[in-house]
C-alpha cells in the first residue's frame, strides 16, 4: 500500500506533466513581456533585444520541432531541456536589464512600435493564437529589424536619418501584417 505522501507526489507529478505545455507557453509569454518592458524603459538596447529574441526564437523553434516529432507533446527530457534553456534566457534578460548599458526609453516612433509589436507577439502566445514555430519566425523578423536599427544608429551617432526611419517604418508595417496574419 502506498503512503499518502507518495500518492500526493504522484498526483502532483501528473498535474505538472499535464500542465507542461501551458508552463512552457506561460514562461515564453512572461519572458516576452519582460523584454517588452525592458525596451520600453530603455533598460534593453536594440542589440541586447536582438540577442534575446534570437535565443527565444531558437527555443521556440526547438519546441515546435520536438512537438511535431512527438505528436504535439514534449517528452520529460525535452521539457527539462526547454526549462533549462528558458532559465538561461531569463538570467540573460535580467543581466541585460540590470547592466550599465541603456538607451533612452522608447519615446521614438521606431521604439514605440518595437514595444507594441513585442507586446502583440506576447499576447498571441498568451492567447494560444501563435504556435512556437510562428513565434520563432516573428521573433527572427523582429531581430533583423532591431539589428538593422542598431547598425544604422551606430553609424549615425545614435540617431536614424529620415530615409532610415522610413525604411524601418516600412519593415515594421510588414512585420505588423505578419503578426496579424499569424494570429488570425
Amino acid at each position: 500500500m502506498r503512503s499518502v505522501s507518495t500518492m500526493i507526489v504522484a498526483a502532483v507529478m501528473v498535474m505538472v506533466a499535464s500542465a507542461q505545455p501551458n508552463v512552457v507557453n506561460q514562461r515564453k509569454e512572461n519572458q516576452q513581456d519582460r523584454v517588452a518592458q525592458g525596451i520600453k524603459s530603455g533598460q534593453l538596447t536594440a542589440g541586447e533585444t536582438g540577442n534575446l529574441e534570437t535565443k527565444e526564437a531558437a527555443i521556440n523553434q526547438e519546441v515546435h520541432t520536438d512537438r511535431t516529432l512527438n505528436g504535439g507533446k514534449l517528452t520529460g527530457q525535452e521539457k527539462q531541456t526547454v526549462n533549462q534553456q528558458q532559465n538561461q534566457v531569463s538570467k540573460q534578460i535580467y543581466a541585460d536589464k540590470h547592466n550599465s548599458v541603456t538607451r533612452p526609453p522608447a519615446t521614438t516612433e521606431v521604439g514605440a512600435r518595437r514595444v507594441n509589436q513585442q507586446n502583440r507577439i506576447a499576447n498571441g502566445v498568451a492567447s494560444g493564437k501563435l504556435t512556437a514555430g510562428q513565434t520563432a519566425r516573428l521573433e527572427k523578423g523582429e531581430t533583423a529589424i532591431n539589428k538593422e536599427v542598431k547598425t544604422d544608429r551606430t553609424a549615425n551617432g545614435g540617431t536614424l536619418t529620415a530615409a532610415q526611419k522610413k525604411q524601418v517604418n516600412q519593415q515594421q508595417n510588414q512585420m505588423s501584417g505578419k503578426i496579424y496574419q499569424a494570429k488570425h
